[in-house]
């Protein structure tokens, strides 16, 4: 094996600041987003000086606040499959990231968030803008770092992007006390820290192959279903399995329902998409699950979004198989029948390799045929005749305009649901929410990530009026940075999921949801944070044509919808419910018309 060529500044003096710095250029680092402080002062001007050196190679955006910062750096990474960076102060400034490391590590995205610290011999000392950075994200992210031996920073820094990116992705903390980012030392140009137990399970994961033995129980139980049925979720997307599952469901000829993270993993535009399974799936999703004799549960975790009752979940599968790279994800919520724990891909192509040696056929048309009826007949719906603006029909015009090629992020809420229910998405890595965490504020931020990550395609934030109160601020980076970024606030005048849970479980009590009195105008807000599309929609008749001049403004665009504030988000299945206790409100079909059931104040949320 070759020696790989030595570091061109292998031997140079400099400072810890600059190898830190140099080692992001390395890892093919081009945007940062960060918020700066004392703390942090040193590796900000390193950074300055990089661009200038360097024609501007690695440009530092900078936000409202330091969670816009890390939102913006997880937007990036989920649009682009690469690890997102954010560069924040110590104190508060390492604080405000903890929600979107948490956000990251809970929906396996992988950032790197560098933080600056006081000098470590002011550590536990209560010092300015001193916080225990490593108790605090210790619970929430992949991986911490502080690094108090500057020695050792340049290898940490190189694996921490190493354990960011690999296995199942995630957030990794690094905490840099300002005197480590000031010593002055040799630049190795190469290095890692030694972490074998990670690498040695990393090993473990590509090492492992789907036996020939299993091959052949998993064949032996697909062949005999009748009704197959593909349950995938966002370790397919995470785990770059796209193209891998696309292919396995194309040649084997077994419909995809996917979860909220999953969706994109199969084109939803394709014959043998079910779409999205789970609480606010689409009845004909649910349907199918409940109606498959055979379930392959693909980079998912049966969450309780998706399977709130886990033993009436896939009731009717007679064999259940999971494929997943996190051992501690097989058999916690739901038994399953055969299991194989590695890279998604190689998993995949392995089992199909087995299929096509084997000659493995079956004839599925009597299933497809039921599930063409079961999207026929319990199709997506809503009130079409009314006077107000559906938030469904704006939906459906703007996909109508993007044709699924549009990168969509959301914020949370009813809003987050409507755009997963009606927007198509051709590819993976168009849809970003936050899906586990559940974050509002989420999507203006990230669709500032998003848009740096790929500048050539249209990045489309769909809020609501509360979600987005969240970050208002970074409508102001969506400007400074001369961005095309278009966004949607559907204003139902309150915090519109909470107010419809009120509605059905607490006799429409809408305690501290309803927010029509307050007086903030959205679209002057907007303008003056320097849009120079801004406009209020408010009349039904005018949809088309202002979705129309909205989308096809270039530049920065804003649209506020002032839409029905009753609308609601069906399907719905209450917590801890099967499917068959699914609410599908007045315009869906349903199997049996469900009275609404008041769950127990555990299972609230």
């Amino acid at each position: 094996m070759l020696n790989q060529a030595a570091h061109p500044l292998a031997g140079a003096s400099m400072t810890g600041a600059d190898m830190l710095v140099q080692v992001l250029a390395d890892e093919g680092v081009d945007t940062i987003f960060g918020y700066s402080g004392g703390a942090i002062l040193p590796i900000y001007d390193s950074v300055f000086r990089y661009n200038q050196e360097h024609k501007a190679a690695m440009p530092l955006i900078v936000p409202a606040n330091e969670q816009g910062a890390a939102f913006m750096a997880a937007g990036f990474a989920r649009a682009s499959g690469r690890v997102g960076v954010a560069l924040v102060t110590s104190g508060p400034g390492a604080t405000n990231t903890v929600t979107p490391v948490r956000d990251s590590m809970a929906d396996s995205v992988p950032i790197v968030v560098i933080c600056g610290q006081v000098p470590t011999t002011a550590i536990g000392t209560d010092a300015f803008q001193e916080a225990p950075v490593p108790s605090i994200m210790g619970a929430v992210a992949k991986h911490v770092f502080l690094i108090t031996d500057p020695t050792k920073l340049e290898a940490t820094v190189r694996t921490a992007f190493e354990i960011a990116r690999t296995g199942r992705p995630g957030p990794v903390v690094l905490d840099v006390p300002k005197d480590v980012q000031n010593w002055k030392g040799v630049f190795q140009g190469s290095g890692r820290l030694p972490v074998p137990g990670y690498r040695q399970r990393m090993n473990r994961l590509e090492a492992n192959k789907v036996p020939e033995a299993a091959c052949a129980h998993f064949f032996a139980a697909l062949g005999a279903a009748k009704r197959p049925l593909i349950y995938a979720g966002g370790g397919v997307i995470n785990g770059s399995a796209a193209p891998s599952l696309r292919e396995f469901a194309k040649e084997l000829q077994v419909p995809v329902v996917t979860t909220l993270m999953g969706i994109g993993a199969v084109d939803t535009t394709h014959p043998l998409s079910m779409r999205m399974l789970g609480m606010h799936g689409a009845a004909f999703a649910n349907y199918a699950v409940d109606d498959c004799d055979c379930l392959l549960a693909l980079g998912a975790r049966f969450d309780d979004r998706v399977a709130g009752n886990p033993g009436k979940f896939a009731g009717n599968a007679k064999f259940i198989a999971h494929l997943d790279i996190d051992a501690s994800e097989i058999n916690k919520v739901k038994r399953v029948d055969w299991s194989h724990v590695g890279l998604m891909p190689d998993a995949l192509f392995g089992l199909l390799d087995y299929a096509r040696r084997n000659g493995f056929k079956r004839d599925w048309s009597e299933w497809h045929r039921h599930c063409d009826e079961l999207r026929s007949k319990y199709a997506m719906n809503y009130d079409r005749d009314s006077a107000l603006i559906q938030p469904y029909y704006v939906i459906e015009e703007i996909n109508r305009l993007t044709g699924g090629e549009a990168i969509i992020t959301t914020g949370v809420g009813q809003h987050q649901m409507w755009a997963a229910q009606y927007f198509d998405f051709r590819s993976p890595r168009l849809w970003l929410t936050s899906g586990s965490m559940g974050t509002m504020g989420f999507g203006l931020p990230a669709a500032v990530g998003a848009q740096f990550a790929q500048r050539n395609r249209m990045v489309i934030d769909i809020d609501g009026d509360s979600s987005i109160r969240m970050n208002l601020g970074e409508l102001e980076t969506v400007t400074t940075y001369k961005l095309p970024v278009k966004v949607v606030v559907l204003n139902n005048c309150g915090d519109g999921m909470v107010k419809q849970w009120q509605k059905l479980f607490h006799a429409g009590r809408l305690s501290a949801s309803d927010k029509s009195l307050h007086t903030k105008d959205f679209v002057k807000a907007a303008q003056a944070d320097g849009f120079k599309y801004a406009v209020r929609l408010d009349k039904k008749a005018d949809v088309p044509r202002v979705v129309a001049e909205f989308i096809r403004f270039e530049g920065a665009a804003f649209l506020e919808v002032m839409i029905d504030p009753d609308a609601g988000v069906y399907p719905m299945v209450g917590p801890g419910q099967a499917y068959a206790d699914m609410i599908t409100g007045e315009y869906i079909p349903s199997r049996t018309r469900v009275a609404i059931k008041t769950p127990d104040a555990s299972e609230m949320f």
